[in-house]
């Protein structure tokens, strides 16, 4: 008899679903964490009384909750103190001056308005257009299995109203945000969202369009830091029996005959079950835990011709005063054509950017238990390069934090540098160290057309009998609400299956 029926790798958001929900069910299951920590790049640590966040920011898209929580016989609001965030973001540009969005539709038309009419009215055609793109995605395609082509098209045909947006399939970002609007200051407030999915706006895939809208769909912020939700997650599954390992990692997966038998564990531990769930990085599954030996020849290509997602160096710091910022996220902002320049340019070179632009969070302005009284957090999220010419990550990350503070503090929020009590730098290299991301990749696998939905490593594995795959490296592809969806889609994979 196998020790478990499931055993999960990795206790991020998207294998945590997965083994909550199948713990649930009834099935005996295991998860095995490789850190002291759980939820991956959605977790949250302390240092000197203040709370830092890792990799994930806010919640937005939230429906893939609700139906986790749901299946788990409660609610997403029972489990997580939720914050809501409104306004929605706000935006400084490179002059310095600002703009701020708020949660209502309507009121951002206004505001787009008084800078271009037609643009406002662009805006209302745009929110309506992908608003609907968005929650029949959500609904549909992004909570299904497409393993194959036969699913997709299941897919399809289950909700013929896709097809209205297939142009969205077969377009860039950048090329619909130019099609809606023609301002550049507009276009520069509402890009955003293409420069953090990984992709410069010129090669991330049109679909990616819903991320300028979906914050006025609701956005809000966990109590307490973005742990709250796996640990939300993980309370639930221990409802239901799950059991959850800490600083257990897994060095193979052991296979016979094309099929899982269990795992071994870095200390030579054996545990078996007859089926294995990784949220681990799939070409990290594929060719080091499993090995090359037990896949086909055109599984092993197919895995080592996926490229890793890129990095986002992350600089935490903890200030003595409240930085004048208006909303719970600010976009430090520039042009899409110098964010495509800067990706096809600097960063394939091994060059940081020249201009400050990046996400700066502000966890405080909707939690202020995030840090000791009168003092306050900020996450400042940026693009970097794994490979850097100019530093070395390990050597000069302590500069590379108070050079970016400072440029910050002379281009967008006066006064910053001189108010921090506590940074910390998080590199490509201490993802990779920490979280056991190779290079940093803090969404898996590239988020291009030829790396998702069909074309993305499959939830239910077509090399190995009984591996399913939660996480970044499967469909949807990376981002908290869609790492969520990967564990329900997981475990119904599971349920259906085995």
């Amino acid at each position: 008899m196998p020790d478990y029926d499931v055993i999960v790798i990795g206790a991020g958001c998207g294998g945590i679903t997965a083994a909550a929900l199948l713990a649930r069910e009834g099935r005996k299951t295991l998860v095995l964490e490789q850190s002291d920590k759980i939820g991956g790049c959605c977790s949250t640590y302390e240092r000197s009384g203040y709370r830092f966040d890792v990799g994930a920011t806010i919640l937005e898209i939230i429906t893939p909750f609700e139906r986790a929580f749901e299946r788990l016989g409660t609610t997403f609001q029972e489990e997580v103190e939720l914050e809501p965030c409104d306004p929605v973001f706000s935006v400084i540009f490179p002059d310095g001056s600002r703009m701020t969005y708020p949660a209502s539709i309507e009121e951002k038309a206004e505001i787009i308005s008084r800078i271009s009419p037609e643009d406002g009215k662009a805006w209302l055609e745009y929110a309506s257009y992908i608003g609907d793109f968005m929650r029949t995605a959500v609904n549909g395609f992004f909570l299904s299995p497409v393993n194959n082509m036969v699913d997709m098209t299941k897919v399809m045909l289950k909700d013929p109203h896709l097809l209205k947006f297939l142009p969205l399939f077969t377009s860039s970002f950048e090329d619909v945000m130019r099609k809606y609007f023609k301002n550049e200051r507009v276009q520069d407030s509402l890009s955003y969202p293409g420069k953090f999915c990984g992709q410069p706006p010129a090669l991330a895939p049109g679909i990616f369009a819903f991320l300028s809208y979906a914050e006025h769909e609701g956005v809000w912020f966990p109590r307490g830091g973005m742990i709250a939700v796996p640990e939300a997650l993980r309370r639930c599954g221990e409802r239901y029996g799950l059991e959850v390992r800490m600083s257990q990692e897994v060095s193979k997966v052991m296979v016979r005959d094309r099929g899982v038998e269990g795992v071994i564990l870095a200390d030579g531990t054996e545990i078996t079950a007859k089926v294995v769930i990784s949220n681990i990085n799939a070409k990290r599954l594929y060719l080091e835990k499993i090995g090359e030996e037990h896949l086909p020849w055109l599984a092993r290509y197919g895995m080592k011709s996926y490229r890793l997602s890129a990095s986002a160096p992350m600089i935490n710091v903890g200030l003595d005063y409240r930085p004048p910022l208006d909303a719970h996220h600010t976009i430090v902002t520039d042009s899409m054509d110098k964010i495509n320049e800067y990706w096809f340019g600097g960063m394939r070179q091994g060059k940081l950017p020249s201009d400050t632009y990046g996400l700066v969070c502000f966890p405080t302005f909707s939690d202020p238990s995030m840090a000791p009284e009168g003092h306050h957090v900020l996450n400042i999220v940026q693009s970097g390069p794994y490979n850097v010419k100019e530093i070395d990550w390990d050597r000069d990350k302590k500069a590379y934090g108070e050079r970016q503070l400072e440029l910050l503090s002379e281009k967008a929020i006066p006064g910053l540098a001189d108010h921090v009590e506590v940074m910390d730098v998080l590199t490509p290299r201490d993802y990779e160290r920490r979280l056991l991301t190779p290079e940093g990749a803090i969404l898996g696998l590239d988020m291009d057309l030829p790396s998702s939905a069909v074309f993305r490593p499959a939830a239910r594995s077509k090399s190995i009998k009984g591996l399913y795959l939660a996480g970044a490296s499967t469909h949807p592809g990376g981002g908290l609400p869609s790492v969520i969806a990967s564990g329900i889609i997981a475990s119904d994979l599971v349920s259906t299956y085995e």
